[in-house]
């Protein structure tokens, strides 16, 4: 009797002891590191010449249509063609539609569990089933077994471990929004680039073809005079030369224009020999691009937003590892009738109930926890490399896209005065074959010479349209001063 007194003189200790600790359990405690956004290094200015000019845009202007700045119909319709039939669009929609799902299934842990169990069966119990007691024999038996209740179930979230499931999960659903974002901005820079460097390609057949035309008669010249013993064989050679190697350049043209061709037909999600565009000789002026500041390309850029969302993700992470540690306490009850008979089970004896709650708590793991936490400390700092990695590419892609559009704004100038002088030597040199003064090769190597300044010039204007394009997607899009934007499918549009 005194071990009895004993045990109940220490009953309300230890049941004091027992309030007081899930009194702190229940007051609860997030586990891990709270979320801070890295600051990577960034410069306060591009490096600019005239006539760059700084915009100064809001975060949250609009990043497209950039391409209607370009002015050409062929290539919005292009754009839009693309936005609705490419597999890559309809890939980051469907990802995207995945990761909010996640996202809906994780939050609902937050929310309690309601059941609703039934049962009804007949079965028969086995007399040869092991015995409880020695010294009472079993018995087979055949009843029903007739159950209906509702059952609730709801975890305490006392070291936030689902807090911290739910906040890595809204992280990767933002992540992957960005990442549908970047896939768009990329999906329609690739459109434009496929399309300028057809035209590129157009515009230099022409260069070309009317250098085949021009050739072809200086050669009919050439052969006249030499019909009359006023030239000689080598001059018709070499003018035969000239032309053959001309019509080369024109095969391999049309096999370049034939490999962007049908690169925008994957773009667009139609199968390639289905696929023609018309040529088309079209003058497109490199619009204005407005810079902003550097800074502004952590919140512009599809990929920089995705590289941090993806830090926010793996801190969460870190707190998911750091509450394995701490007890899990669920709550549960249930309330419902069960009967060996389906005519007794409403009855009032046929009532059953409980409620309780389930504690569990790791004593030994042989470090697993230990692991779990470390390799998610080492994903976050993975994850924060790859942002200022990201950071810094996006930092070099804008500048080389500003010194690469300056020079070849002065490149192409240029290329237009050497065009230019070109053309007035091969007239004087044709001038000076015709009336005797020179010999005819001289008028070869103006030809050459004109044909080769032509086609820098035409390829210069391509690559201008190119290099604006690659600054664009660098920018993470172009500012669009209240330009509308039109309507996406939500293959497009997923963010």
């Amino acid at each position: 009797r005194g071990r009895g007194r004993g045990r109940r003189r220490e009953g309300p200790a230890v049941r004091r002891a027992f309030a007081a600790a899930c009194g702190v359990l229940l007051a609860g405690c997030v586990a891990g590191p709270t979320y801070v956004k890295p600051v990577p290094e960034v410069p306060p200015s591009w490096k600019v010449e005239a006539p760059w000019r700084a915009g100064r845009p809001a975060d949250d202007a609009p990043k497209g249509p950039w391409w209607l700045r370009f002015g050409d119909p062929t290539l919005d319709g292009l754009v839009r063609r693309a936005l609705e039939g490419s597999p890559t669009a309809a890939l980051a929609s469907a990802r995207l539609a995945q990761a909010r799902a996640v996202l809906a299934s994780v939050s609902a842990a937050q929310m309690p569990q309601v059941g609703l169990n039934e049962r009804a069966q007949r079965l028969r119990i086995s007399e040869n089933r092991p015995l409880t007691n020695y010294n009472s024999r079993n018995y087979s038996t055949i009843q029903g077994d007739f159950l209906l209740s509702m059952s609730v179930g709801y975890e305490l979230d006392v070291a936030g471990r689902i807090q911290r499931q739910v906040e890595g999960a809204a992280a990767t659903a933002e992540q992957v929004a960005a990442d549908a974002e970047n896939l768009r901005l990329l999906l329609t820079a690739d459109v434009a680039t496929a399309y300028f460097g057809l035209r590129a390609a157009d515009a230099e057949l022409d260069v070309v073809r009317r250098a085949v035309a021009l050739q072809e008669r200086a050669l009919g010249l050439v052969r006249a005079r030499y019909d009359l013993g006023a030239a000689n064989g080598l001059e018709v050679a070499q003018q035969q030369a000239l032309l053959d190697t001309t019509r080369v350049q024109v095969d391999l043209l049309r096999r370049q224009r034939g490999v962007f061709s049908n690169a925008l037909a994957t773009l667009m999600g139609v199968p390639a020999p289905s696929f023609e565009l018309a040529t088309e000789l079209r003058e497109v002026t490199v619009p204005d691009i407005p810079l902003g500041q550097p800074s502004d390309l952590l919140e512009r850029r599809p990929d920089v937003a995705a590289a941090e969302r993806a830090v926010a993700a793996a801190n969460a992470q870190i707190g998911v590892a750091s509450a394995a540690y701490y007890p899990s306490l669920v709550l549960g009850g249930a309330y419902g009738l069960q009967s060996r008979l389906l005519p007794t089970l409403f009855d009032a004896p046929s009532l059953l109930w409980s409620f309780g709650a389930t504690a569990a708590q790791v004593l030994f793991d042989g470090g697993r926890l230990d692991a779990n936490l470390e390799a998610a400390r080492a994903a976050h700092a993975v994850t924060v490399a790859t942002y200022r990695r990201v950071v810094l590419q996006a930092m070099q892609e804008v500048e080389d896209g500003i010194t690469g559009l300056e020079s070849l704004e002065r490149a192409s100038a240029q290329a237009q005065v050497a065009a230019t002088s070109a053309r007035r030597v091969l007239g004087l040199a044709s001038a000076r074959y015709e009336g005797g003064a020179s010999g005819f090769l001289e008028v070869v190597v103006a030809e050459q010479a004109a044909l080769t300044s032509e086609r820098q010039a035409t390829q210069l204007r391509g690559q201008r349209l190119l290099i604006a394009v690659f600054l664009v997607k660098a920018l993470g899009g172009a500012w669009q001063d209240a330009m509308p934007e039109p309507p996406l499918p939500p293959a497009a549009s997923a963010r």
